[in-house]
């Protein structure tokens, strides 16, 4: 269903006004919104590459996606799934691939550290029900690695090797979880995470433009880190994912050394992120090329909730461990009535929402203020790509909300 032109157009200007003023709106974004059928329902991209640049934002700009990775290595894992290769409740075999797991400690409340009691399962990893955190968004977290601390995004596999926050699948904590996935999707393959994504997920779509190791044509395409300060001002700030982006990506050796990071690690142009989103929405099958990447039944089932029994996980607070690198977060996705909300293979479901989104939607992020979501139902999705730190950034939450909101009430008014 194509959008009214009256409505492309006041979009067009709802993302324009959004970065009106690069030093304190948004410096620069871009916005995709796609149907079932793969067509771009609407694309656009305001402000500049950077604060710095005097080159404006287009479509061709790439971005880091950060967390936006763990809904493709959920897609290539389930997969493997599929094949038998990788299954989604043997501890063993997880913790067979992935010796390291078996050492890993418990984290108490007082910080002393108590034996695991249970092993890892890979849909614990996907859940991010396995204990893993993030230093950035729990205290006690950052605190253990204190006076060192944890780079979460170092470029080192080492920087993964977290204690637990709690028991395996006793709980729910956002964390690096996604990351131990793709390792043991890359020991049961032998392959390369992004060869793996390259070969079996990006190729068959057509996509030519997403990648963890970034070519040179695409660097020169980056759009600039930022940081808002605590007066609303925009500066430039160095990229918190510099290992991709300054090795030789023709040298194999030094490419060799940079973990491909299943939560964190890809880059990419948003209307091809745009066209994964489209092949969920068309239950599998790229929707453009006809390759089926996944079964209807395995898309059905990173879209059914994992976590029932924990209704409220996504109204715990989240701190600002980490100031520079998110803001606290009271509520992750605060819908009317409080209803239960749950947790699909690798991102969120919401249980509907004020923009108009149905029930079944799922919906994630990237650290950068990135958000994207997909609804099923309504045969619709949509990504919102800015670089600016901390996470959970006002405006760009509010850019995303209100794009939403107008592409639900006119196709409301279609029906």
């Amino acid at each position: 269903m194509p959008l009214d032109p009256q409505l492309i157009s006041r979009l067009r200007s709802t993302v324009d006004a959004a970065c009106a003023d690069p030093k304190t709106d948004i410096p620069g974004a871009t916005v995709v919104v796609v149907g079932k059928d793969g067509e771009e329902l609407f694309a656009h991209s305001a402000g500049k590459q950077g604060v710095r640049s005097d080159s404006p934002m287009t479509l061709d700009n790439i971005f880091w996606i950060a967390s936006c990775t763990k809904m493709l290595v959920g897609v290539a894992c389930m997969q493997l799934v599929e094949q038998g290769v990788l299954k989604l409740d043997d501890g063993a075999q997880t913790e067979s691939l992935c010796p390291e797991l078996k050492e890993l400690k418990v984290l108490r409340s007082d910080g002393t550290l108590e034996q695991k009691k249970t092993a890892i399962t890979l849909r614990m990893l996907l859940t991010h029900t396995a204990g893993f955190g993030y230093s950035f968004f729990n205290e006690r977290l950052r605190d253990w690695a204190l006076p060192v601390g944890i780079d979460e995004f170092s470029g080192r596999f080492e920087d993964i090797k977290l204690p637990l926050l709690f028991q395996p699948g006793t709980s729910w904590e956002y964390g690096v979880g996604v990351d131990w996935a793709g390792l043991a999707l890359e020991r049961a393959t032998g392959l390369r995470l992004n060869a793996y994504l390259q070969k079996n997920v990006l190729q068959p779509l057509g996509i030519k433009e997403m990648t963890m190791i970034p070519r040179q044509e695409m660097r020169e395409k980056l759009a600039h880190m930022h940081t808002r300060d605590k007066d609303g001002v925009l500066r430039p700030s160095d990229h918190l994912l510099r290992q991709p982006l300054v090795v030789d990506p023709d040298n194999e050796s030094e490419v060799a050394r940079i973990f491909n990071s299943g939560g964190a690690g890809m880059f990419s142009k948003p209307q091809e992120y745009a066209q994964v989103l489209a092949v969920l929405l068309n239950n599998g099958t790229c929707p453009r090329t006809g390759a089926q990447i996944l079964r209807k039944e395995t898309v059905d089932e990173m879209f059914r909730n994992q976590i029932p029994s924990l209704p409220n996980y996504s109204r715990q607070r989240i701190p600002a461990a980490k100031p520079h690198l998110t803001n606290e977060i009271q509520e992750l996705y605060p819908v009317p009535g409080s209803p239960p909300q749950g947790w699909g293979l690798t991102f969120m479901l919401s249980n509907g929402g004020g923009t108009g989104r149905s029930a079944g939607t799922g919906h994630w992020a990237g650290l950068a203020n990135l958000w994207w979501w997909c609804d099923r139902e309504n045969g619709v999705a949509g990504i919102v790509c800015t670089q600016v730190l901390p996470f959970a950034d006002a405006k760009v939450l509010g850019l995303w909300v209100d794009v939403e909101s107008q592409v639900y009430k006119a196709m409301g008014a279609s029906k």
